[in-house]
């Protein structure tokens, strides 16, 4: 079931806090149970078999961790093996169903054999339930997990706004939130800035990302048919494929919060502008910062992070980024965008060092400076997306080259003809004019043009909502806008708006892009 499905929104959503905050009257080991099995009802939708994959999932995680967390020997050897054990009973899970085809392929590539497995279907949100568990289980080792209801913990891990795209969830952040009383009783407020959040995200979802889209699978169509693509056609498809993923992660991300925010329950920011970054750092501080948070607390971190120099530091980061990228999908192309991560991350940390040695002042910019910044990280990220999206190295490298120019700068010939003496001249000086594509070439650009001002200059959604807080861990930093929501008519109306826009593009409901990971 999608967030931007109309079963959702008019049977699935109400009847769910309908009988949620009916039953929280009663009991709220009653409405969290309800809200489980009303998360798992989301889930079957898919696929209900693999319900039965994510109830074992959450029986075998709670069992390793409850016996984890029992007496206070918490270095001993029966925790170590205890945490292995699950770690790797998790890991083997996720390992089967989104790996075992793409080890099998790459052993055959290596060594010219053809050894096949049955198609194996990817179930939705494995990674991120069992990114997860694997957090709650290192917390239990630690004696950091201290709650252990079941159905408080089954809601934790199967709760349906985070479920199918994260984010990814700590015990200790969720778990106390759903033993609160507060949680299980109406608030208007609540509801009305929740489903104000979630108005956002749908209209960036289904009005923005889906609008922008077609202009980029094209584009990257051609490169994988090994049709070469000329440069404004290939930055046209790079750009546009990098402000579609921005508008489809940052909408669900909105739509998640926004979702829970109506019960009551904060989720921990997922997304705050990370095309604003003014460092490959930053950006990772700013796009899926949970997985971002699970990835350094969890992997990062207990390769030594930067506790054993530089040279090891280095190291640590490019294992982490390139495992990273390998989270985000069974495929080289993912490897590599993690790589290309990772060795901007080194590049930055090495280049940080180097002005610390010649004693610049770190915390100091200038506006220019800044500006330079934000424009040489958003490079390296466009670059980055294209392995991102590609489906082979060929077709990403296809791409690259027409973002390079290598194959020449070309237009279509019906504008080349508009363009009239500049056209003459664009064509003596090597532009070729080809046929057809005119409204397709102008449309790239036209969305182009209008959402890259909303991306560096619009308020994001946290400062538009920064009266209300819903969302957990929100920076200190993060100044409310000159925009800020309301609970008053001139802002329902524009929510109405915003919201009527997007239930009007539902026709067609497609997924979000998370989802495949």
């Amino acid at each position: 079931m999608l967030f931007n499905s109309t079963e959702f929104l008019f049977a699935f959503l109400p009847i769910l806090l309908l009988v949620f905050f009916q039953l929280g009257k009663i009991s709220q080991r009653l409405a969290a149970a309800w809200l489980a099995l009303g998360s798992l009802f989301f889930y079957a939708w898919w696929n209900p078999v693999y319900v039965v994959l994510l109830l074992g999932s959450i029986a075998f995680n709670y069992t390793v961790g409850r016996a984890l967390a029992r007496g206070s020997d918490v270095g001993s050897a029966r925790r170590k093996r205890l945490l292995v054990l699950g770690v790797t009973g998790d890991l083997a899970l996720l390992g089967y169903f989104k790996y075992a085809n793409f080890f099998v392929d790459t052993a055959n590539t290596a060594l010219g054999t053809h050894y096949g497995l049955a198609n194996i279907v990817l179930p939705l949100g494995i990674s991120f339930f069992t990114f997860t568990q694997i957090a709650f289980l290192v917390d239990a080792a630690r004696g950091k997990a201290k709650e252990f209801n079941f159905v408080h913990y089954s809601l934790f891990v199967t709760y349906f706004p985070h479920l199918i795209a994260g984010p990814v969830l700590h015990h200790a952040e969720m778990m106390p939130q759903f033993g609160q009383a507060s949680t299980y009783r109406f608030s208007s407020t609540f509801l009305t800035a929740g489903l104000t959040m979630f108005a956002l995200g749908l209209f960036k979802k289904v009005v923005l990302a889906d609008g922008v889209a077609p202009y980029a699978a094209p584009i990257f169509s051609a490169a994988a048919q090994g049709d070469p693509v000329g440069l404004l056609q290939a930055w046209g498809g790079a750009l546009a494929y990098t402000l579609q993923l921005y508008f489809d992660f940052s909408g669900y991300s909105d739509m998640a919060i926004g979702l829970s925010y109506m019960i009551g329950v904060r989720l921990p920011l997922n997304f705050n502008s990370p095309y604003k970054a003014t460092s490959i750092a930053d950006f990772w501080r700013r796009w899926h910062m949970t997985l971002s948070r699970f990835l350094r607390d969890y992997l990062y971190i207990s390769l030594g992070g930067n506790r054993k120099g530089p040279a090891r530091r280095y190291v640590n980061l490019m294992t982490t980024m390139l495992l990273g990228g390998l989270w985000h999908g069974a495929g080289w192309t993912f490897v590599i965008w993690g790589g290309l991560h990772g060795l901007a991350l080194v590049v930055h940390q090495a280049w940080q060092g180097l002005r610390q040695r010649l004693g610049h002042d770190l915390t100091r910019s200038t506006a220019t400076g800044r500006a330079a910044s934000v424009a040489l990280t958003f490079l390296v990220v466009v670059l980055g997306w294209v392995f991102f999206r590609a489906t082979s190295f060929d077709a990403a490298l296809a791409l690259i080259k027409g973002m390079f120019g290598i194959n020449g700068v070309s237009l279509p010939d019906v504008i080349g003809l508009r363009l009239g003496s500049l056209g003459t001249w664009l064509a003596a000086q090597g532009v070729a004019m080809t046929p057809g594509g005119g409204r397709n070439f102008v449309m790239t650009f036209v969305w182009i043009g209008a959402l890259l001002p909303v991306v560096f200059w619009a308020p994001n959604t946290q400062q538009i909502m920064q009266r209300y807080q819903p969302a957990l861990d929100q920076p200190e930093a993060l100044a409310p806008g000159r925009i800020t929501w309301q609970a008053n008519p001139r802002w329902a109306m524009l929510m109405a708006v915003l919201l009527g826009c997007g239930l009007l593009s539902l026709s067609r409901p497609s997924e979000f892009l998370y989802f495949q990971f």
